[in-house]
């Protein structure tokens, strides 16, 4: 079986039942704020140790400099979730939208900023000629999806935020630090492609 197949197997079975207890930070956004995003979870093609692409942001960006995250953005005027990743992951990484297999949509992640991101979860082939848009990106890494799904990888730290404590998780690859929105995606795309799942359906 395919790694896309694999993971489509997985996917549709691990969303097809009721999680509800998936991490959200929709108790800190203020103002009633709700935009669209979506952001590109792009797992390369490769069947024995399967990648995901993740980037850092320039640290002098306005909103959170220096993180790292999933290729992604808001929403323009007439587009969906999909159209709007591999958009984004195009314009931040040259990434064609051509390349992608996509899976599919999981489950929206609410934003203390107020912002509501579709995770598009597909499959891409490997050794891409990625090249940053430097207003976008700083730089940009792989890292093993089976190190990313599986909770013993992350820490869980806590910090006083917006007048209550905010508890996240947080892993450092290779110089990285993923942390916040991205890992909180990842935790919970994780209750719907486990590790297990993955094994099952090879």
């Amino acid at each position: 079986m395919s790694l896309y197949d694999t993971l489509a197997r997985a996917f549709a079975e691990g969303h097809a039942r009721a999680i509800p207890d998936l991490l959200s930070d929709a108790h800190f956004a203020q103002g009633g704020r709700a935009t669209p995003a979506a952001v590109l979870i792009a797992i390369t093609d490769v069947a024995d140790d399967p990648q995901v692409i993740l980037t850092q942001r320039p640290r002098a960006m306005r909103d959170h400099p220096g993180q790292v995250a999933f290729p992604g953005g808001k929403l323009d005027p007439g587009e969906d979730a999909i159209t709007a990743a591999l958009r984004e992951a195009e314009e931040e990484l040259a990434l064609p939208r051509s390349a992608v297999r996509v899976i599919g949509t999981s489950d929206i992640y609410h934003t203390g900023t107020g912002f509501l991101v579709t995770p598009v979860v597909g499959v891409v082939p490997p050794g891409l000629p990625l090249v940053p848009n430097p207003e976008e990106v700083e730089a940009w890494f792989e890292a093993p999806l089976g190190l990313l799904l599986d909770p013993v990888s992350w820490t869980t730290n806590e910090v006083f935020w917006r007048g209550a404590n905010r508890r996240y998780l947080e892993l450092d690859w290779q110089g990285f630090r993923i942390w916040g929105v991205t890992a909180a995606i990842i935790a919970n795309l994780s209750r719907r492609i486990t590790l297990e799942a993955l094994r099952d359906a090879a």
